[in-house]
């Protein structure tokens, strides 16, 4: 049992690459909580492709015993989070969960977007905030103006902030000393009811689900039964523990600490961040504020490329979503592509996670089909319908209008290429909300439709931008606009795997820019091939595919015209009627690349 005023418990926000895993690595080695020979880089970033892509997916963390200058031994309980903004919402529940941050900068590239986002979730939660300047060991790095854009851009005092490099790890033992010095202790009543919150959890093949806790009153024991107060399970505790990074078993967890229980729990759905835990009996009546399921906000198909892989693909789907409760699937079928599952994401990031998954640990191919977002429509008997697939939009004379989801992003950019960033945004529906500078560069506001920027918003803008923008959203609501469906026809059958949701006024561009790109990835035919993007019954865009011929005229060695013209009008005759019988096979290799929309 630790005395409240000796327990420290904070999280480590930054941008992505501006080193809070390394920053992290360096406090475990310093104060000895992992041996020298079991060190490695990214020590808390578990999962192969967290390692690979160089970000965190999971929140992780670790106790650290510290002995401070004082003399006294402090527990320090470190919550690393990831940067991303497709897990915002695991980000603010983790930092309910703590009460300080290091504010990482780099000090060579000074503050970016998800900086911001991240700050403004600490500062939601009342966090006392250490700035923290990385990277200082670069030739680039300068401490005085990126203090000054701390101060500037988010109104942190930075006269006071540590200066690191966690690379080398000089700063190492300041950075200690200031979190014993400046963060808070922990508030907490030990004789009240128990109350925690589940700031994560995920699947343990051998343990069930591990759950990771925030005791904030009572006190939690091995043995107890615990209720969930979301949504009413009861479980009984069969181990507690604390990270170190490795599990460390203890028999109890009082007010203030953070720890993990495994309760025989068989799914990760049955566990909701952001979560109550109290006892069964003589529980606490108030659940803590803030809990909300996670929303899926990105749709797409995953369909296997050999459909023989069907079975596979459903066994690895199943399995990736015992360990995460954000991502949604249901089967579907298509009938350019056969048999496979319409999935839920919170973002493209998460997407690409997913995916890589899949296609990595069980060794799947996959095909992706374009994503879409979740559109809401209003119809004229007054019922309002959620779309998850335009293949499946109701005949356009019932609707009344179709609303689309909006988002807020924010994006930080160097003077330079400011014109192309508001162009881009321009060109994607955009409205300017905001436009200030933080010394040489800007910072837009923008109110943009969520489907214009899950296509290739990103890549865009790191290619306009030559890599040196950032960009962090969140959503604002849904708002009726001028939205219809495109369907893609070829020789005059609907292909439903791309059909999309498009703006109006852009449906022609987008409509050709489609029917150009199918018309070289089709292979002909013996008959000509009509390619059409059509909304509802009017074509707006077409490319003919014209057949292979047969040289019928090749035996007829001078002579009469009349007789080539005969066997030309037989050949044709012969081709129309092929046309109407003919099936077309599209390729799977045509439909991975018509879905990338990369124009």
């Amino acid at each position: 049992m630790t005395d409240l005023d000796k327990i420290r418990n904070f999280s480590i926000v930054a941008h992505i690459d501006h080193g809070k895993s390394t920053l992290a690595d360096r406090l475990i080695q310093e104060t000895g909580t992992v041996a020298l020979r079991d060190m490695q880089a990214q020590m808390l970033d578990s999962m192969d492709i967290e390692r690979e892509r160089g970000i965190t997916i999971k929140a992780n963390t670790v106790r650290i015993n510290y002995k401070a200058d004082d003399g006294f031994d402090y527990v320090l309980n470190l919550i690393d989070t990831p940067g991303h903004v497709d897990f915002a919402y695991e980000v603010s529940r983790s930092m309910r969960a703590v009460e300080g941050s290091l504010l990482v900068v780099d000090a060579s590239q000074g503050v970016e977007a998800q900086t911001l986002a991240n700050v403004y979730h600490a500062l939601d939660a009342d966090h006392e905030i250490v700035p923290i300047l990385n990277k200082i060991d670069l030739p680039a790095a300068d401490c005085d103006r990126v203090a000054e854009q701390i101060e500037d851009v988010i109104g942190i005092d930075a006269s006071g902030a540590i200066q690191v490099s966690a690379k080398t790890g000089q700063g190492i033992h300041e950075t200690l000393e200031a979190i014993v010095t400046r963060l808070p202790a922990p508030k907490g009543d030990r004789s009240a009811p128990l109350k925690a919150m589940l700031v994560d959890s995920w699947y343990d093949a051998y343990l069930g689900v591990i759950v990771l806790v925030r005791i904030i009153d009572g006190v939690l024991k091995k043995g107890d039964k615990i209720r969930m107060m979301q949504n009413g399970s009861v479980h009984p505790v069969d181990r507690i523990g604390v990270f170190k990074p490795g599990m460390i078993m203890i028999d109890e967890l009082g007010p203030g600490e953070i720890g993990f229980l495994t309760a025989s729990i068989k799914q990760v759905r049955d566990t909701r961040v952001g979560d109550t835990i109290t006892h069964e009996k003589g529980g606490c009546t108030q659940a803590l504020p803030g809990f909300k399921p996670a929303q899926p906000v990105v749709f797409c198909g995953l369909f296997p490329v050999d459909a023989a892989e069907f079975e596979d693909l459903r066994d690895s789907i199943e399995k990736l979503a015992l360990n995460d409760a954000s991502f949604s699937y249901e089967m579907e079928t298509s009938a350019a592509l056969g048999f496979g599952f319409r999935c839920g994401f919170l973002g493209l990031l998460h997407l690409e996670v997913i995916r890589d998954r899949i296609e990595r640990e069980y060794d799947i191919d996959l095909i992706t089909t374009a994503p879409s977002v979740i559109y809401h429509i209003l119809m004229k008997d007054g019922t309002d319908q959620e779309l998850h697939n335009p293949a499946d939009m109701p005949d356009l004379t019932y609707v009344e209008h179709i609303k689309e989801p909006r988002i807020k992003a924010t994006i930080l950019v160097p003077d330079e290429y400011l014109g192309d960033v508001l162009k881009l945004c321009q060109d994607r529906r955009g409205v300017q909300l905001d436009l200030t500078y933080a010394g040489s560069r800007a910072m837009v506001v923008y109110d943009l439709p969520l489907n214009e920027v899950v296509f290739d918003f990103y890549d865009r803008l790191k290619s306009v931008t030559k890599g040196y923008a950032s960009f962090d959203y969140q959503m604002i609501g849904y708002q009726e606009d001028f939205l219809v469906k495109m369907t893609v026809l070829v020789n005059e059958e609907p292909v439903d795997a791309l059909s999309t949701m498009v703006h109006r006024d852009r449906a022609e561009q987008r409509g050709r820019a489609m029917v150009e790109k199918l018309k070289d990835l089709i292979p002909r035919h013996m008959f000509k091939i009509p390619i059409q993007a059509a909304i509802g019954g009017r074509v707006v865009a077409r490319e003919t595919l014209s057949a292979m011929r047969k040289d019928v005229t090749a035996k007829c060695y001078g002579g009469d015209m009349t007789r080539k013209k005969k066997l030309l009008e037989k050949q044709k005759k012969g081709k129309k009627k092929m046309r109407q019988f003919g099936k077309v096979e599209i390729p799977q290799q045509a439909f991975i690349n018509a879905l990338k929309m990369d124009d």
